[in-house]
């Protein structure tokens, strides 16, 4: 089958990478704002905390999910971060 691996563009610094190597920010019709699962409009994060900082900072998360971050979602990716890193 195909072996390409499917690339999508961190918001913050802008750089392409294979999608597995990105968070996943979800805003789900649902549920809100989720990490990894669900289906809506989805933002890329790179697993570096320059990143994050950044993405926070310049508001570019809220603007490319089209709503508010709650802080509970920003914690958890700050976690999830540490986790990684």
């Amino acid at each position: 089958m195909n072996d390409r691996p499917i690339l999508r563009r961190c918001i913050a610094c802008k750089q392409l990478y294979d999608r597995s190597k990105l968070f996943r920010v979800i805003r789900d019709f649902r549920k809100g704002v989720v990490l990894e699962k669900g289906i809506g409009r989805s933002a890329y994060l790179c697993k570096r905390e320059s990143c994050l900082s950044d993405a926070l900072k310049k508001k570019r998360l809220q603007k490319a999910l089209r709503c508010q971050i709650h802080s509970s979602v920003v914690e958890s990716l700050q976690k999830r971060l540490n986790i990684c890193t």
